[in-house]
Order: C-alpha cells, then structure tokens, then sequence
C-alpha cells in the first residue's frame, strides 16, 4: 500500500496540487440521499474555494432541506478529504461541508455527522467504522439491464473463483485504485449474487469513512462505465436475488490514547467484548425503530434481507444489519 499523507491546511491541498499536477477539483457534497453533486474548479481558484466556498442552488441540488426561494449554498471544502482521481491524473475530489449564510447548514449529512463526532470526542471517544460495500456489475441490453456476466449462474456463487477471474481486471484495478488512495485494500470477492461483488478497505474515523464511501460508489460506477457496464449499489435491484448489502465494523476508541475501548480480553463471556461494547450493542438494539427510518428510505431497503438460499435473518438483527445498506 502507497502511504498518503492527507493535507489539513489550504497551503497543504495547494502543495499536493502542483506536485500532482492537478488542474481541477471537484467541489462535492451529498443530499440527504447521500447522492453526490458537485462544481468543477479549476486550481488556479483552489484558494478561492478554501475562502468563499462554491456556491449551490440547494433546491435543485436535491434533497437538503431548501425550497425553490431559499439562499443560496456554499460547499466549503475540507482539506483532509483531498482525493487524487486514479484514473484521471490531472483531477481530485474536495469533500466539502454545507453552508448558508456563513452557518452550516443543520441538512447537511456530513455536518450532521460531524457534530455527534464531536460530540462523542468530548466525552472521550473517537468513533471508528470499517465498511464491506457490495456492488452489482451489470450491462445494457436491448433496453434491459443484464448481469455482466453471463457465465455467472451458479446457485450459490458466492466466493466463485471462476466468476472472480472473469472480472479479475476490474476488481484488481479497483483495489489498486483503493491503495493509491491510501485505503488500504486488503480483500475483495464475489458475493451471495451472481455478478456481485465485494472490495474491503483499512477501518478509519466515520467522518473519513462516510467521504471514502461516497467516493468509492463514484469511483465503482466510473470505472465500470468505462468497460461498457453499469454498476448499481441499490438494495435489491433483483428479485430473485440476494441484495447489496454495506456491513458496518463499528468501534469507540479513546481520543487521547488511540485505544479500541471495545476490546476486552478478559470477557467473561468469551467474546472479548468491553462493557462499553456491550452498551453500544444494546444501544443499537434498542433505538433500531427509530434510526431506521433514516437508514430505509426506499423499498427495495426493505426486501434487502430475503437473501435466496438463507434462512431468515431474525427480526432484531435484520434492522441493525440491513440499515447500513442504504448508506450508498
């Protein structure tokens, strides 16, 4: 894996420009579908960005708490989400947060985000999530969508070394993409469904995580439009098959000493889990009624867990477990 360090300052984002040989970046933030829209800017106004923001108008950037009178948007980005596009060498993506009138904006997913990240650190904690997304490849035929691979029709093809060899040039350039970036990706695989797959990538804080997944959808579905297919991370986009699912690995950490708190070797219980694990769990468990109705925004969300050739995933567990799947 290549080593990259992320800039935290205007002056760092400008070093790695000129030493990249940047000419634009993309100005990008997320609605409330976590859908993705952004201003090409070109860097010779990198410092104009930093200082004014680009500005938006919100109702027509989609859903984010505005109406067709409200002010104007500002995207202000953050120079530690600095992003170098793999496949175009003279771009990079600038995660941004957004603004209204000078005041950030309460509808912004990641400004939401980032407000219980703090307020976690000042109880102590830092809040680590790892991400599985899994994603479909899929082509375009006589007005259809078709899976990309028409050899893929195993029953259970999860795990198929076949089916993975077949899209090997694509997974491997994927995971490439994933280590130049500085991910660290250390497995990928064919999953549950035919033509669906999974790429894993290094745990970080949720701020970081929610950006390098915003990112990964943009960078999968590029990359598979650039060999002729389509990808799609919609819940269930088949009927008859198993959906795509976003495994969360969730974890409090201490802010000072950069501790998983969860870890406990001495569990009485054998599963090496803290109290403090324990509570978040039940935490979970007991307010999943509730978040839910953020994380299922669609149907297909609800169907997402009728897995063909698997048993039914009980009640409580299916609302903790399939939530994550909406986060695209």
């Amino acid at each position: 894996m290549i080593e990259v360090e992320q800039p935290s300052t205007v002056a760092d984002v400008r070093r790695r420009v000129d030493e990249l040989g940047i000419e634009f970046l993309f100005a990008q933030f997320v609605d409330l579908h976590a859908r993705p829209s952004a201003k090409l800017v070109p860097a010779s106004h990198l410092e104009d960005l930093f200082a004014d923001g680009a500005g938006f108008a919100g109702f027509a950037a989609g859903d984010i708490g505005q109406n067709p009178s409200s002010p104007d948007l500002a995207a202000m980005p953050d120079a530690k989400s600095f992003t170098a596009i793999p496949w175009q060498p003279d771009l990079a993506r600038l995660a941004c947060d957004v603004y209204v009138e000078g005041k950030p904006w309460p509808y912004c997913p990641r400004t939401i985000l980032r407000r219980q990240m703090e307020v976690a650190r000042s109880k102590g904690f830092v809040f680590m999530i790892g991400a599985e997304p899994e994603f479909f490849l899929l082509r375009q035929q006589d007005g259809k969508l078709q899976l990309a691979d028409h050899l893929d029709t195993l029953e259970k093809p999860c795990y198929d070394l076949r089916a993975l060899t077949r899209q090997y040039g694509f997974i491997s350039t994927l995971s490439k993409n994933e280590n130049k970036l500085g991910w660290d990706n250390y497995a990928n695989d064919h999953e549950d469904a035919n033509s669906q797959f999974e790429s894993n990538f290094r745990f970080s804080d949720a701020v970081t995580t929610g950006d390098r997944l915003i990112f990964f959808r943009y960078m999968v579905e590029m990359m598979a439009q650039r060999e002729g297919m389509l990808a799609t991370f919609m819940p269930k986009p088949f009927g008859n098959l198993t959906g795509n699912g976003c495994h969360f690995h969730m974890s409090l950490w201490d802010a000072d000493k950069g501790v998983n708190l969860f870890d406990d070797p001495k569990d009485s219980r054998g599963f090496g889990l803290s109290a403090l694990a324990y509570n978040f769990i039940g935490g979970l468990k007991k307010h999943a009624s509730a978040y839910i109705l953020a994380l299922w925004r669609a149907v297909g969300g609800l169907f997402g867990g009728q897995a063909r050739g698997r048993r039914p995933i009980p009640r409580s567990a299916r609302l903790v477990e399939l939530g994550g799947q909406r986060f695209r």
